[in-house]
């Protein structure tokens, strides 16, 4: 599997789409509230609203830059609404308020004047509508268009020639600013039909990449997604060539029905497991997904938003405290033996399973569950069901645990045993609520459970009923050891989880990802595919969309890539004899400007050379020549990269002579990272910018490598495409250091070469040029 990062310019194949297109509306607004967006055929969006507070307020969003979809499916910016007429048929229920109220829908336009002045409209829609306050035809002359409640007296016209944002604000019945709670949750429902745009500009180009179909499957997040359109974000999705599975986490702030906790806040409703936008986005969502060929796997965690938490249903450590994750605001773990934590559990997984189309496959993962340890290492085993229940089955109370790192006590070890135990029936009763027939999933964290310090949490967090055939399919994420390049914690964790859980590649997947920060992703989402393209499992998942559109990650697949007989690279060396004659050395592209007064502007198109070679000149035999035209033959010419020594740099060493540990810097130890790139740099001393070159085919024989200036003798490996894995992570702030020797990666630079037996007696040298290979 190939994959680039896609940028805005890297957009090729257009359509063309409907200003105010119903699909990129997006909806915002204040927690507790919640609303969603939905899409009907061509001309019609649903909003569904769910107000809680007499403040609270729903945007209906469109914006003139698309900063929500993956760069090669945006919309163009454009901020000139001049000459747009907009039309749409206006029909709200329930609790919004309606047209003619005096808090009633408002246009918000938000731009700049025709001085550049920044400046926001305030247009009422009932000023431009024909019928009755919930139901009208609305009419929008952007070159005639007019802020204030009353026209013509109170008229402030819109300058339409350079907005940003526009959003129509729908509130409750009782709205007056006033942050208080609604005498009753209020839902409504807006639906705008038929909405037709002329003029000029009434059409934008979006892309339209139409890849082909890969193997690599996705997932998506209810709690980053919901502000847009399902149709929006499955049609992206197949345009860029995603198929199949589809891993979609309901979330855990967002999905809920949400209730007052008499003390000023929200806390989860029991008899209403999801509220109603969410509802209605999940509904769309499935049924568009079934419709486009995907197979949903809906997915449901014990992770629970901490200020929507009942404070009895969250684990607590052994001084009292709630388990709150590292997310800002906070999370909560639920305790898997509270029993209406759990039955509310059960509940949302009938709920969200019931809303798949018929005819669809269902499936279910369990995501994540876990007995919570924060970062003051503190184990969540000690919630008041938790303690009760263990008083109960063994007459005394639960070993107090203040910290999970190093071996446990007999004592310790059987509550952590029992703790599993509990942690599993938890599990099989979210499984169960699902229908008949449903596909499991355990989705497992292995970075959490399965660190080299706490080993014996994973009789809790890894109990032995998990074990092949408790679930369908066991689901394997590592990130955090994938993206602080901790190689070693990552094969572990894989030798731990096949070992304890016996399930076999065909039954597992695995989901490769996250990239938390878009500053990132440069460094991690390589390291993401190599962890995806590297995986024995039967599928493979990126997690997750929102990231996979922030950052342009595109994975695509190449014809010739399901040929398991023509690797890309054969790792033979060219010959010697006829490398060391080979004339040749490092090119940069550099672009240099010359101004009228002779002055040079310069700038550099590449960090990094690229070698070129003639080795025809390194012949000095009809025998080189027999060898050269059978090693050209054997790469079939351009098709396969091979080694090549380059005879003046081929070492570590800045003299060139023979390697030692201390060489080169890789890097210094973080305590976690365990795998280091080989690196040689060229500097002059006093100079600060050093060209740094990757090294990636070195002689495996040749490599030394030191911590803290200490040789290392063992402990470490080579590793393909060069790297160095260590067993164990380098203490953090220790410098990192290598020696070696090392080729070159070549091809050969046309697939064709003259040789003449004839021409080779009258002194005529073929032409055979190498050219570097990019591998890193």
């Amino acid at each position: 599997m190939r994959w680039w990062l896609a940028g805005p310019d890297d957009r090729g194949r257009t359509r063309w789409i409907r200003r105010f297109d119903p699909s990129f509306w997006l909806v915002d607004f204040p927690r507790p509230m919640m609303a969603s967006v939905t899409t009907e055929g061509d001309e019609t969006l649903v909003v569904d609203v769910e107000f809680q507070r007499r403040a609270d307020l729903a945007g209906l969003i469109w914006e003139s830059a698309d900063r929500w979809s993956h760069p090669l499916c945006a919309l163009t910016t454009r901020r000139d609404y001049r000459g747009l007429v907009w039309r749409f048929r206006w029909q709200s229920s329930g609790a919004v308020l309606p047209l003619d109220a005096v808090n009633g829908p408002v246009l918000t336009i938000e731009g700049r004047d025709a001085g550049g002045r920044l400046r926001t409209w305030y247009v009422r829609l009932w000023n431009y509508a024909v019928g009755s306050p919930a139901d009208a035809e609305i009419a929008l002359d952007f070159d005639a268009l007019a802020g204030g409640f009353l026209l013509p007296g109170e008229a402030d016209p819109v300058w339409a020639g350079d907005i940003d944002r526009l959003f129509i604000s729908l509130v409750p019945p009782g709205h007056d600013g006033v942050d208080a709670p609604l005498p009753a949750v209020a839902q409504g429902q807006v639906r705008l039909t038929n909405l037709l745009v002329d003029g000029d500009g009434a059409v934008l180009p979006a892309g339209e990449p139409g890849l082909p179909p890969h193997d690599w499957r996705l997932c998506t997040a209810y709690d980053d997604l919901y502000n847009q359109t399902p149709e929006r974000i499955l049609t992206q999705a197949l345009l860029l060539g995603w198929r199949g599975a589809i891993t979609h986490y309901l979330g855990m702030s967002h999905f809920m029905a949400l209730q007052p906790d008499g003390a000023g806040g929200y806390v989860v409703d029991p008899a209403r497991p999801l509220c109603g936008p969410a509802m209605a986005w999940h509904r769309d969502f499935l049924a568009r997904a079934h419709q486009l060929g995907f197979a949903p796997i809906l997915s449901l965690s014990m992770e629970l938003f901490a200020a929507h938490c009942p404070a009895d249903w969250a684990q607590r450590d052994a001084t009292g405290a709630m388990g709150l994750t590292g997310w800002v605001p906070p999370s909560a773990l639920l305790s898997p033996c509270q029993t209406q934590a759990q039955a509310w559990l059960c509940s949302v997984v009938a709920a969200a399973m019931a809303l798949l189309p018929a005819g669809a496959a269902p499936a279910f993962q369990v995501g994540e569950p876990w007995w919570w340890v924060g970062p003051d290492d503190r184990p969540c085993l000690y919630d008041a069901a938790t303690a009760a229940r263990w008083q109960l089955e063994t007459g005394s109370p639960p070993p107090a645990m203040l910290d999970v790192k190093g071996s446990k006590s007999a004592a310790e070890q059987a509550y952590l045993d029992w703790c599993g135990a509990r942690l599993a029936e938890a599990t099989a009763g979210m499984v169960a609520a699902a229908p008949a027939g449903t596909v499991s999933h355990l989705l497992f964290y292995a970075p959490q459970v399965l660190l080299a310090d706490r080993p014996d949490l994973a009789r809790a967090n890894m109990p032995a009923a998990w074990a092949h055939p408790a679930f369908d399919v066991l689901q394997l994420e590592d990130y955090t050891f994938v993206t602080t390049a901790n190689q070693a914690g990552q094969a572990r964790a894989r030798a731990a989880v096949a070992g304890a859980l016996g399930y076999p590649p065909t039954q597992q997947h695995y989901l490769a990802g996250f990239v938390l920060n878009a500053s990132d992703a440069q460094v991690h989402w390589p390291l993401i595919a190599d962890a995806a393209a590297g995986s024995a499992a039967s599928q493979v998942f990126i997690w997750a969309w929102p990231q996979v559109a922030r950052d342009g990650f595109t994975p695509f697949a190449l014809d010739d890539e399901g040929d398991a007989a023509m690797p890309a690279f054969h790792d033979v060396r060219f010959p010697l004899e006829l490398g060391f004659g080979a004339t040749g050395g490092p090119g940069f592209s550099t672009q240099v400007v010359v101004t009228g007064s002779g002055a040079e502007q310069r700038n550099a198109d590449w960090a990094d050379a690229r070698l070129e070679f003639d080795a025809g000149v390194g012949i000095r035999s009809e025998a080189d020549l027999e060898r050269l035209v059978s090693f050209f033959r054997a790469r079939r010419g351009q098709a396969h990269g091979f080694r090549f020594l380059d005879p003046l740099d081929n070492s570590s060493a800045a003299d060139g002579g023979a390697p030692a540990a201390t060489d080169q810097f890789l890097g210094q130890g973080s305590g976690s990272t365990t795998r280091f790139a080989l690196v040689k740099t060229y500097a002059d001393a006093g100079v600060e910018d050093a060209q740094l070159r990757r090294i990636t085919r070195p002689w495996p024989d040749s490599v030394r490598v030191a911590v803290a200036g200490v040789e290392q003798v063992a402990g470490w490996s080579v590793a393909p495409g060069g790297h160095i894995d260590f067993a164990e992570p380098p203490p953090a702030g220790a410098a990192v250091t290598a020696g070696y020797r090392f080729d070159v990666p070549v091809r050969f630079a046309a697939d064709r070469i003259e040789v003449s037996i004839a021409g080779w007696r009258a002194g005529e040298l073929p032409s055979v040029p190498l050219i570097e290979i990019r591998e890193d």
